[in-house]
């Protein structure tokens, strides 16, 4: 008889086998897992990242230094070391640049008004002089005084009270004729005479008025003669004003009120308005006491120079554009050499420009306004004031013609900009720290630097408008390298 075994479902058949292998693993698993587990371990680590080799991590240790050094740490010391004070540590802003032309210059005199002359009026001998060489005076300051001997205005004047006298007897004359005639004792011819003769003297005296006027007296003084039967002896010279030109400048003559130059002698004050004006300068004092000058002699020179021109000299080739930068109103910037540096003035006036060349330099002559300042303004023990102004005539400079503007740029001082290779440098401060930003230089000329507007630096941002260089060398030292002295600068 056989057996037959019973089937099972294909279900079963695998849960009895899973079981079977289980049982088989559990009993042999000191054979087979120490193999597997190493299998498994080395498949994992050949499987990981290869670890950095020496080289990339020494450059990233370097990328990181860089971009540490390009920060620069200050102390307060440090900026003041640098020069950056609150002025030179100043948002950017957009503003007009203009691209300019340098010529020549030199300051000179201001024709009719820095320069004036004082003359004697009149023939005389100096008494007295009040003002000696590089004083400063105010006008209606007494310069000088001078005891007049001019013949023909001492012979008018004796003309004239000669003539105030016979008409002063005829006027009482015909007052006795007129009652005589009245009362029938005289004929009214003898009347008639006698207002015949008054009229004469008075046309006489009018043209003897005038006479006087022409030799510098006023109305106020004529009439001073008459009341009070003197002749004007005595002439008195005082600063001229110039600016005013009334009876204010009648001559000073006798009892005239003024003011002397020196507070130590004695006078009378002027007008108070006068205390406001402009001071002069006493040059080329040519005179002394006791000298006779004559009518028209020069006695000395003033100087006034608070209004002075500079002269730039174009070239024949820069003509035009002198020409449109006096058309379109451009104003012109000055550069003084000094030994601490130039000094530059901007915003100055195109005054004129010359209509000729010269034949031998072939240049052409242009005009620039220069508003002067006093530098010093000092009273010696003896009263006498000195002045010195801080422009001078014949001070040689440098004139800057704008011949181009471009509108809406970011423009800083050179010494704000380095370069490094084929890299232009700002340095952007944030607190206490300057970053190195670098940037596109579109201009440069020898005071200004035209920044992109590309994004590297932003209007409102705070950059030091100086010292780049020092900062760029300092950077160099920091991370390593040498410095280059001459970095940044064209020789």
């Amino acid at each position: 008889m056989k057996w037959k075994l019973p089937k099972l479902p294909w279900s079963s058949i695998r849960i009895v086998v899973g079981i079977a292998l289980l049982i088989a693993a559990g009993s042999t698993y000191s054979m087979w897992w120490p193999p597997l587990s190493a299998w498994i371990d080395h498949t994992l680590i050949s499987q990981r990242k290869a670890p950095a080799s020496e080289e990339s991590i020494d450059s990233q240790a370097g990328a990181a230094a860089s971009v540490q050094a390009a920060s620069l740490a200050l102390t307060a010391q440090s900026r003041l070391n640098l020069g950056l004070t609150d002025d030179y540590l100043k948002p950017i802003e957009l503003t007009t640049y203009s691209r300019s032309i340098t010529m020549p210059a030199v300051i000179v005199p201001k024709p009719g008004r820095s320069q004036i002359v004082v003359a004697s009026p009149l023939n005389g001998v100096v008494t007295h002089v009040h003002a000696v060489t590089g004083e400063a005076v105010m006008p209606g300051e007494l310069l000088f005084e001078i005891r007049l001997t001019y013949e023909d205005l001492v012979e008018t004047q004796t003309l004239y009270l000669k003539t105030l006298s016979e008409l002063e007897v005829e006027n009482r004359e015909i007052v006795r004729l007129e009652q005589a005639t009245q009362s029938g004792a005289i004929s009214g011819k003898s009347l008639l005479d006698r207002r015949y003769a008054k009229d004469k003297l008075e046309a006489h005296l009018r043209s003897l008025r005038e006479a006087l006027r022409l030799h510098g007296l006023s109305d106020r003084q004529v009439d001073a003669i008459g009341l009070d039967g003197k002749l004007l002896r005595d002439l008195k010279v005082v600063a001229p004003d110039i600016d005013r030109h009334d009876e204010s400048e009648e001559l000073r003559l006798s009892q005239n009120p003024y003011r002397p130059v020196s507070l130590t002698s004695s006078g009378l004050a002027v007008s108070p308005e006068l205390e406001n004006h402009k001071p002069l300068v006493i040059e080329e004092l040519q005179i002394h006491k006791g000298q006779a000058v004559m009518a028209g002699e020069k006695l000395c020179s003033l100087s006034d120079y608070a209004e002075l021109f500079i002269e730039g000299k174009a070239f024949e080739q820069d003509v035009p554009a002198i020409a449109k930068a006096a058309q379109q109103g451009w104003p012109v910037d000055a550069v003084f050499p000094g030994d601490s540096g130039a000094t530059r003035v901007t915003g100055l006036e195109l005054a004129f420009v010359g209509n000729s060349i010269d034949p031998d330099s072939r240049t052409l002559s242009f005009f620039v306004e220069l508003p002067n300042q006093v530098m010093r303004d000092e009273k010696n023990s003896e009263g006498q004031r000195y002045l010195s102004w801080q422009y001078r005539v014949g001070q040689r400079l440098e004139l800057q013609v704008p011949v181009e503007q471009w509108e809406s740029q970011i423009v800083v001082p050179v010494d704000a900009v380095v370069k490094e290779g084929a890299d232009w440098y700002v340095f952007q401060q944030n607190g206490a720290n300057f970053t190195r930003v670098p940037v596109h230089v579109k201009h440069r000329d020898q005071s200004s630097a035209v920044i992109a507007n590309d994004g590297s630096i932003f209007p409102g941002d705070v950059i030091a408008l100086k010292s780049a260089h020092q900062m760029q060398m300092a950077i160099k030292n920091k991370s390593g390298g040498g410095a280059d002295p001459h970095a940044g600068h064209n020789h």
